[in-house]
């Protein structure tokens, strides 16, 4: 089996094929009841979130709990960041207090770089886990989307996965649409054309959705980031409905799915926009189950950077 040794967690762009199904493979171990390694020494692991959260956050805390990590609170609120501190300095205090690893959620692209590329006159060594850098990668909930998929079908290769709604301002649309390209799926891209930018077209083909809604294996929904819309002249027309009715998953929609497809969404969901609140927790929804294996690939990554940093004594 490839045991999967990481510094830092941050992207899926390098991540190999076989990392990825390694990764897979772990994590539906977990989720089957396999016992987490038993770790020699503690670790300590903080979370910095800067950008509000429910189930990354969460999830995180609860994978680093069934490791056996222990959580060194963390309030971004009150911390000296809001006195004017930089994040290397905030990441630097805690290593200086003895934290082994941290998961950042910033709204900066690639705040990370300046962590684990320390200058020479730097010396940072506290292990990073990204949990969401602005609109530029979200390697966790990608990781906990293809897991779902491989739950389902046991394969990538030849699916049809169509990745639909506000995808220019998606980390998770980024992340996703590496990664399936990577492991051999079709994708398809849906959505408003005026949130869709055709540098994706390398990954993907765009199509309205009402095409792809009957031949497509995974309909990825996203979000509207409307935080992430400033200067953006659509968000002022923006209404829930017309775009419900334009591009969300209703009842019609439904129907028309392939009996074996499943509807999959980051969250939080604005129901009644991207999904019919009544088909939140349908027969073919696995929002739910994601929330769920959220926990258990979080765990199978954590593992990744505790061997690759040789913490807790794991190796």
């Amino acid at each position: 089996m490839t045991i999967v040794r990481l510094p830092h967690f941050v992207s899926v762009e390098n991540l190999t094929v076989d990392q990825t199904l390694a990764l897979i493979k772990r994590a539906e171990e977990f989720k089957a009841g396999t016992p987490a390694p038993e770790l020699r020494e503690p670790v300590y692991v903080t979370n910095m979130f800067f950008e509000n959260s429910t189930r990354t956050h969460t999830s995180f805390a609860m994978a680093e709990k069934k490791l056996g990590l222990t959580e060194i609170p963390f309030d971004a609120s009150h911390s000296s960041i809001k006195k004017g501190e930089t994040l290397y300095d905030t990441c630097l205090t805690m290593d200086a207090l003895g934290v082994d690893l941290t998961v950042i959620r910033a709204s900066e692209n690639e705040y990370y770089q300046a962590l684990i590329n320390p200058q020479a006159d730097e010396h940072l060594s506290i292990g990073v886990i990204n949990g969401g850098d602005g609109s530029g990668q979200h390697p966790s909930q990608c990781m906990l989307d293809i897991m779902t998929i491989h739950e389902h079908f046991g394969h990538f290769t030849g699916l049809k996965v169509a990745i639909v709604g506000d995808i220019t301002n998606s980390r998770v649309a980024k992340s996703n649409m590496e990664i399936l390209n990577k492991l051999g799926a079709e994708v398809f891209f849906s959505g408003p054309e005026y949130w869709y930018d055709h540098a994706f077209d390398q990954y993907g083909t765009y199509l309205p959705v009402d095409e792809l809604i009957g031949q497509v294996d995974v309909l990825m929904l996203l979000r509207v980031q409307h935080e992430r819309h400033a200067g953006d002249a659509n968000e002022a027309s923006f209404d829930a409905a017309q775009y419900h009715q334009q591009f969300g998953i209703n009842q019609a929609r439904y129907q028309a799915m392939k009996k074996s497809a499943i509807i999959m969404h980051p969250g939080p969901i604005n129901r009644g926009v991207e999904l019919a609140s009544e088909l939140v927790e349908a027969p073919q929804s696995a929002f739910v189950e994601q929330m769920t294996n959220g926990v258990f690939m979080r765990m199978a990554m954590l593992e990744a950077v505790l061997r690759g940093r040789k913490l807790g004594g794991l190796a």
